[in-house]
């Protein structure tokens, strides 16, 4: 029997091969959807949870296209026992004609071929959420079934499909009956593929989550979920579109100003922005190019930003409510919760994944209307403005005690000669890609994983206690607390204005706390530090979890640890079965702190890169985590309570 229950490692064997020759017979030719099923990954970003959702997405842009362009205004989305989904829309359809150039259904054309379909030329749509136009074919390519129906001209066609080819011509099923409310629009009902997804649940909470977005960003949209799997019926309908949306993200904060609502055409640009200042210390900037959320911001978001903060720089100036001193963009930006959301014929993205806006006329667009809007607003609401101003110039004072407090931790380091934290335990290796750190709770674990560790790779840094919550704290006062200037100084980033991720000195730093409530407290106030404070490191991939094992299954001298309590059961009784002995007379040990483990078991089980398991730390949403950030670590109390009611079952190790 092994002493512990880790999963090694495969190793992976290769063998060289004679190189073979090379000629037009080597070059292969994919038609059609072929290199679609071929490399999915190249279309829909992996064939596990994410790309199983992003079939839906391409399903659902197509009718929110119809939704801009103002033709419809009812999406439904059904998701069925077997996994399929139905969505449907009450757009003008899909045509359904002979194409000139394919010779084939205009309906088969669009179901069949890469770029094909209203995004390209003239006359199909202004703007849409498509850029590559391979949506809804690939969506055909990767299902085994997929049916479509159209409805218009006062009659239904339908096609079916069968991993992206056609089983037949598009049929007339005959004249919708008056009575009918559904009379324009297109149905598509697809059921993914089992031989490309390792994946096939798809995710209420999931869907919900990006349909609420979606019908926030495009005001009057009816969008409705039945989920049958369930009995579970949804709906969302926003008038207010993205002034909706900013009054959803602020429910819990106290505002400082009402919202602030710009849209202006300029040229062939819509911009629409949403904007409202909070108590709070940090900032919240959702952008959107034709409803697509590009998380890496871009042109629009650039142009936003240089408006605010000369428009508001100006305003205070002209109205002497400020010195020669300019307020930074920081400043302006503190409390800030801002939608931008621009609508533009030809969106250029970065990246595949469209998680950047390169339009540089989306720049120019929405510097001239902010500019133009906000300084409006800010002349005919003094009283608001005059609010506005006193809470970014506090944050300036702020700003500069911050750089104050940054210096002297700056200075300290100097006159000790650059020295690192007298209790971090550094590790030779001076290559920051190959190195780590063990952010630790408490000096007993921290002595185990000091002695544990390969000292090459692997640094410690014990904290003691625990941190500041920096959730509802100022730079200025953050940077008094002794443990958070110990991890600054250690990481080597520098912080707020002064951070820069190449000085980071360490390429995985790995939180490691104990499996109780003090350990689970401590670890979402370093979350909370990295998020509001260090998000570079987060979205560089560079943060980690530390997974210890909760339980050791002894028998004799035999061991095996167990990572839940389903392991834990298994572990038990494969021992009993193995000794032939009852279950009662295998020892369980629960492990509650990382101190009650010897260096040698917490490095085989916790920190061996051979052995370990880690979760790596990632933001899918940004507006969903600033809200969680919120609720779990604001200053209001309610919300947390009913959050906590709301998630007590599903409370795993909790010590009592």
């Amino acid at each position: 029997m092994p002493k512990k229950k880790i999963t090694k490692k495969a190793a992976i064997k290769t063998t060289a091969k004679k190189s073979a020759g090379y000629g037009a017979e080597q070059i292969t030719v994919l038609e059609g959807l072929d290199p679609v099923r071929k490399r999915p990954g190249m279309y829909i970003g992996n064939t596990a949870e994410e790309g199983l959702h992003h079939l839906l997405w391409e399903v659902v842009d197509n009718g929110i296209d119809e939704a801009m362009a103002g033709y419809a205004d009812t999406i439904d989305v059904t998701i069925h026992p077997d996994e399929s989904i139905t969505v449907r829309d009450n757009g003008r359809g899909i045509p359904v004609e002979k194409h000139k150039q394919t010779k084939k259904s205009s309906l088969e054309t669009v179901m069949t071929m890469l770029h094909a379909g209203g995004k390209f030329g003239e006359g199909g749509y202004k703007v849409s959420g498509g850029l590559h136009g391979v949506g809804v074919s690939v969506v055909n390519a990767l299902s085994e079934s997929l049916s479509a129906e159209v409805r218009r001209d006062g009659n239904s066609y339908r096609q079916e499909y069968s991993r992206g080819r056609p089983k037949g011509a598009v049929k007339k099923i005959g004249a919708i009956p008056k009575n009918d409310a559904w009379q324009t629009g297109t149905e598509i009902t697809f059921k993914p593929d089992t031989e490309k997804f390792s994946v096939l649940e798809f995710k209420l909470k999931t869907i919900l989550d990006h349909l609420r977005q979606q019908a926030y960003l495009t005001g009057g949209l009816r969008l409705t979920v039945i989920d049958e799997r369930a009995a579970f019926r949804y709906q969302f309908y926003f008038d207010g579109g993205i002034v909706s949306y900013v009054a959803h993200l602020n429910q819990r904060k106290e505002k400082i100003s009402n919202t602030v609502y710009l849209n202006k055409t300029i040229g062939d640009i819509l911009v629409e922005v949403a904007l409202e200042y909070t108590d709070d210390y940090n900032e919240n900037i959702l952008a959107f190019a034709n409803n697509i959320h590009t998380v890496e911001g871009g042109m629009h978001v650039t142009g936003f930003r240089s408006a605010l903060t000369r428009t508001i720089n100006n305003f205070a100036r002209k109205n002497n409510y400020a010195k020669d001193d300019l307020l930074t963009g920081e400043d302006l930006r503190e409390g800030l919760v801002a939608i931008i959301s621009v609508k533009l014929p030809e969106p250029q993205f970065e990246g595949q994944t469209k998680a950047k806006l390169g339009n540089t006329e989306a720049r120019s667009a929405v510097e001239q209307a902010v500019a133009e809007g906000l300084e409006i607003y800010l002349e005919e609401h003094p009283k608001e403005a005059q609010r506005i101003i006193q809470k970014v110039t506090l944050a300036a004072k702020a700003r500069l005690a911050a750089r104050a407090a940054r210096e002297t931790v700056i200075r300290k380091g100097l006159l000790d000669g650059l020295s690192l934290p007298g209790k971090l335990a550094d590790c030779s290796e001076s290559d920051p890609e190959k190195c780590e750190l063990y952010i630790v709770e408490g000096d007993s674990a921290g002595g185990s994983a000091k002695q544990g560790r390969d000292r090459k790779f692997q640094a410690i840094l014990p904290l003691r206690g625990k941190i500041l919550n920096v959730e509802r704290a100022r730079l200025d006062k953050i940077l008094q607390n002794n443990e958070i200037k110990n991890l600054l100084i250690a990481i080597g980033t520098g912080i707020g204005e002064q951070f820069d991720i190449r000085n980071l000195r360490y390429h995985r730093i790995i939180i490691m706390t104990d499996a109780d409530v003090d350990g689970a407290h401590i670890r979402t106030l370093l979350l909370t530090l990295f998020y509001r404070h260090f998000p570079e490191i987060i979205s560089g991939g560079h943060l980690y979890i530390a997974q210890p094992p909760l339980f050791q299954v002894r028998y004799g001298k035999e061991s095996v640890y167990a990572f839940s309590d389903a392991e834990r059961d298994e572990a038990i009784d494969e021992t009993a079965k193995a000794n032939k002995v009852a279950r009662e007379n295998i020892s369980v040990q629960r492990y509650k702190g990382l101190g009650e483990m010897n260096p040698g078991q917490l490095w085989e089980t916790t920190m061996d890169p051979e052995n370990r398991v880690m979760l790596k730390v990632g933001v899918d949403d940004e507006g969903k985590a600033a809200e969680i950030f919120e609720t779990l670590m604001g200053k209001d109390v309610p919300p947390r309570k009913k959050f906590i009611q709301t998630h007590a079952k599903a409370v795993k190790n909790l010590d009592i």
